[in-house]
């Protein structure tokens, strides 16, 4: 995560937006079972800002995907977000049927993540994804090459049939 906030430092300076590094861990990834919540912070240095920010982050995790949370503070707000958090958490949760708990092996699809790339970010899950999509358009890229041919076809021979 480090590296990649390193790794878009300059595409965030051309948008204007200031340069982040992650300073570390404000509190590492914990996972309740109980709950089935998973909970980490972490600790953002934005360029010029006075204060490093907070970005306290939690999941629960429900049969189908999950409900993220995200609170954004000051530093010096850690303790009262973490006190606080648990009052919001109260107030979401999964319907009957679509809990963690509701999940059916025999008919349920297995997240093709895991816990770690819910904390590494969308990023982890999609690349693995992406490496998958392109090794298949590699793999049947004279079926694209073709089906895309053959619709540039149709659409020619369309709008060439409504010109006469």
């Amino acid at each position: 995560m480090q590296q990649a906030a390193r790794d878009s430092k300059g595409a965030r300076e051309k948008q204007g937006y200031p340069a982040i590094e992650i300073v570390g861990w404000a509190a590492p990834p914990h996972y309740d079972a109980a709950s089935n919540k998973l909970y980490w912070a972490r600790e953002l240095n934005f360029a010029n800002a006075r204060e490093h920010t907070l970005n306290y982050d939690i999941r629960v995790l429900g049969r189908g995907g999950y409900l993220s949370f995200n609170a954004v503070a000051g530093m010096h707000q850690l303790a009262m977000v973490k006190e606080r958090m648990p009052q919001v958490l109260d107030m979401a949760e999964f319907d009957a049927g679509q809990r963690y708990a509701d999940f059916n092996s025999s008919t349920d699809k297995i997240a093709a993540y895991g816990i770690g790339a819910l904390v590494a970010g969308a990023i982890a899950a999609k690349a693995g994804l992406f490496a998958k999509l392109l090794v298949l358009l590699l793999a049947f890229k004279k079926v694209v090459i073709v089906g895309f041919l053959a619709v540039a076809a149709a659409v020619r021979k369309f709008f060439k049939r409504s010109e006469r």
